[in-house]
């Protein structure tokens, strides 16, 4: 069991309580950070069921509750009808789950489902456009500088005819601020770990064009990478679903038709599920992709291509990038999330 020792922090960093002292989730101060005032803590401790007021749902905060309501046909997508249920994964990670917008079939052929040699290419291309840029700068801010900018190039219409589904444009893939978060919390977690970047940079090769050999060494490892990157920070924090029927789970009974609230970052962390939960670990042995969302949505397929190629990229035209002086990376939001800044020296 958790204790619950948010009465020790200051009274301006405290979780706001409602009614029966469960936390406020959308209250003052509670999106700064959910984690550092242990709300989602609290809640899958004390309140693993509850209804919040503000967001207008019931909230769900344990792994076990929180699989349930992704891949069950009990839950549907919310507001809509229309939306995926179980047992296709709910739209979550970097899918927004347009009704025009279905996950790629693989081709059988590339290692990442769904992606082709074009788009791997245009990624590859515009990350090291970018990383050559600041290569010669003092210091560099990566949100705005990098993490902004390698999204919204591939976003173009060009690109986004090579990624369809059925006829449809991808319109996911074209709105690229999850991709911006997603990318900022991968590069954070990756500066942070000195033997990471090194066994990463040991397999980058001569950098584009280099042979596939030059990938073969840290593929697997970047992958897993950033599978635990949207585990342990997921871009989205909330998924809304609504229940069909009466569903039981871990803190109760939810009633039929009530909206709820999935709480990706609480469930992320949830100690009975994944051991050291706060850590970042690619090598974990309790790896789970179920909180990474379809793997064949275009937003997904591209946002693993530009953590992949962006590091790479980055390594190559920077080997001694590393940390500013005195700073340290920091993600602020409870609905989406992310570091809105990552200041490095590039060498």
């Amino acid at each position: 069991m958790e204790a619950d020792r948010s009465e020790a922090l200051p009274t301006a960093r405290r979780p706001h309580r409602l009614a029966g002292g469960q936390p406020g989730l959308l209250e003052p101060g509670a999106s700064t950070d959910p984690y550092r005032l242990r709300l989602y803590r609290i809640l899958r401790t004390d309140f693993p069921l509850g209804y919040d007021p503000g967001l207008g749902a019931w909230l769900l905060s344990r792994y076990t509750d929180v699989a349930l309501a992704l891949t069950d046909p009990r839950f549907t997508g919310y507001p809509r009808d229309g939306a995926p249920r179980g047992p296709v994964p709910a739209p979550l990670g970097l899918c927004r789950g347009s009704l025009v917008c279905t996950p790629l079939p693989g081709s059988g052929t590339d290692r990442i489902p769904g992606s082709t040699p074009a788009t791997a290419s245009a990624v590859e291309r515009a990350a090291y456009v970018l990383a050559r840029r600041i290569a010669g700068r003092d210091q560099a801010d990566l949100v705005d500088e990098f993490c902004r900018w390698l999204p919204a190039g591939l976003s173009s219409p060009g690109l986004n005819a090579r990624v369809r589904t059925g006829g449809g444009t991808a319109d996911c893939a074209r709105h690229t601020g999850l991709r911006e978060r997603a990318l900022a919390s991968f590069l954070a977690n990756m500066l942070d770990d000195p033997d990471l970047l090194a066994a990463v940079a040991g397999g980058t090769g001569a950098g584009p064009g280099a042979g596939p050999g030059a990938e073969a060494g840290t593929g697997t490892l970047l992958d897993r990478a950033w599978t635990e990157t949207l585990r342990r920070d997921p871009p989205v924090q909330i998924v809304l679903r609504r229940t069909r029927t009466e569903v039981r789970v871990s803190g109760g009974t939810l009633p039929a038709g009530a909206p709820v609230a999935c709480l990706i970052g609480a469930a992320g962390r949830d100690p009975a599920r994944f051991a050291a939960p706060d850590r970042f670990d690619p090598l974990r042995a309790d790896a789970d992709p179920l909180l990474t969302g379809p793997a064949g949505c275009p937003a997904a397929l591209l946002g693993r291509l530009e953590a992949e190629h962006g590091l790479r990229a980055l390594l190559t035209a920077m080997p001694g990038i590393r940390w500013a002086d005195g700073f340290r990376p920091a993600s602020s939001g409870v609905l989406t999330r992310g570091p809105r800044t990552l200041l490095v020296q590039p060498s």
